[in-house]
């Protein structure tokens, strides 16, 4: 009976990965041309990141590992805020499609449903989808981005079902 209870709770542990609304990603996606740190320029509202401005992520690899850094800074407070994560890849390493967690074994989805890349294959911006479109992020490289690439990411989101007028504009400057 123990084997049975054990079996049975590793693997609700390892398909705890939520995708409740899978998107198109990026395919032929090379993560070495993703790595660094990106600005959040845009998101939908939640919890964990509300009144936060000066948002970053940072991406690092370590081996098959991802390490994810998210940095914002709470207006109200005065004061930085981190947060520390993994992320693995769910269907090879060329489709930008991954699970990452900050919560120990509980991983939702980061798709990467569109990005936009200078003439070095670098990632200059990118359209994040969570695991459903409630959770949404417009990222780049620089504190902004091209009018014409934010219009075609809001389009995007607008296809995907998603309320443009729910989107946070990150404050970056200061």
């Amino acid at each position: 009976m123990r084997l049975i209870l054990t079996l049975l709770t590793a693997l609700s542990l390892t398909s705890c990965t939520m995708i409740d609304e899978k998107v198109d990603v990026v395919d032929n996606f090379t993560i070495n041309n993703y790595l660094g740190t990106w600005y959040e320029i845009a998101r939908l509202d939640h919890s964990f990141e509300r009144g936060m401005d000066k948002v970053t992520a940072s991406y690092q690899l370590d081996g098959d590992k991802v390490i994810v850094t998210n940095r914002g800074y709470y207006v109200d407070k005065q004061v930085w805020k981190e947060a520390n994560g993994k992320a693995y890849f769910i269907e090879g390493s060329d489709k930008g499609l991954l699970k990452v967690s900050f919560f120990g074994p509980f991983y939702g989805a980061y798709q990467i449903h569109d990005a936009t890349q200078d003439a070095n294959g670098l990632y200059t911006d990118a359209l994040v989808i969570g695991p459903d479109n409630s959770y949404a992020w417009i990222l780049s490289r620089n504190k902004q981005i091209a009018p014409e690439t934010k219009q075609r990411f809001v389009m995007k989101m607008e296809k995907l079902g998603i309320l443009t007028s729910n989107i946070i504009w990150v404050n970056q400057q200061g």
